[in-house]
């Protein structure tokens, strides 16, 4: 008899209504789940059968985690490796996936939603705007872990783009010292969100490059929180948008002719 399935399912940045359907489903038909509780709401794991055997991971190390995996793998079709948001952004995916490739378990992904969408939603804000900028960059700054020649804050930022900071809370400092580097003035927007879709947990700073640091140490935050460095922040109170051609009258696509 084969090894069950491995699924690695993204589950959202907090909420737990906010994982997919399919992560959903996949989550009632488990014989196991580890959650990576550190990150990911408990709340999410409320979906499980009866006789899951359901595991918290904050403990565990990267080598105890693949153990648990195959071991649950061995006695069961489906299991489950909850995530926080997408799997592929930040995680262990591939860390965990080569171990169970090298045990023959079969796996699977499910993407999740980011905290960075999860925070821009919270602000209702857009990471791109015609004219303004149509890229966005996902990096943090350098602790523990470092960057790779090349992608130190100060360089991606001289693209004057939408910048989401993960893990980088704490290092508001490096973050300043990145932008500032690259030109951004004093005045630019930056967001916080803390826990972005978290019921009840949620809070959103809104300050500038020279205020930001203060305004999240006022506020005693210092986890689990994005930060977003872009030109597009407040474009919802702008008197003038640039708009997208798309839905201009006067642009012509496939689905629609011009009309003036």
């Amino acid at each position: 008899m084969g090894l069950g399935t491995v699924w690695f399912v993204g589950a959202g940045p907090g909420d737990p209504d906010l994982v997919t359907v399919k992560g959903r489903d996949l989550i009632a038909r488990a014989g196991a789940i580890l959650f990576a509780g550190s990150l990911v709401n408990e709340a999410a794991t409320r979906w499980a059968p009866p006789g899951c055997v359901i595991a918290d991971s904050k403990d565990m190390t990267l080598e105890q985690m693949s153990a648990w995996l195959i071991a649950n793998a061995a006695r069961c079709d489906t299991v489950v490796r909850l995530q926080t948001g997408d799997p592929a952004l930040y995680g262990t995916l591939i860390e965990l996936v080569q171990p169970l490739d090298a045990a023959g378990a079969p796996v699977a992904v499910v993407p999740g939603v980011s905290s960075a969408m999860a925070s821009a939603a919270a602000a209702v804000e857009s990471f791109t705007l015609p004219e303004v900028t149509q890229t966005t960059i996902f990096t943090r700054v350098e602790g523990r872990t470092p960057m790779p020649d090349g992608e130190d804050l100060a360089a991606l930022a001289a693209h004057r783009t939408t910048l989401c900071i993960f893990l980088s809370i704490t290092l508001l400092h490096k973050v300043e010292a990145g932008l500032r580097q690259a030109g951004w003035p004093d005045d630019a927007p930056v967001l916080v969100v803390h826990k972005a879709s978290w019921p009840g947990e949620e809070r959103i700073v809104r300050g500038t490059l020279a205020t930001i640091k203060q305004q999240c140490r006022d506020a005693g935050i210092v986890s689990q929180a994005m930060v977003i460095a872009s030109p597009t922040l407040g474009a919802r109170h702008w008197p003038e948008l640039t708009r997208s051609r798309l839905y201009d009258p006067g642009f012509t696509h496939r689905f629609r002719k011009a009309t003036t």
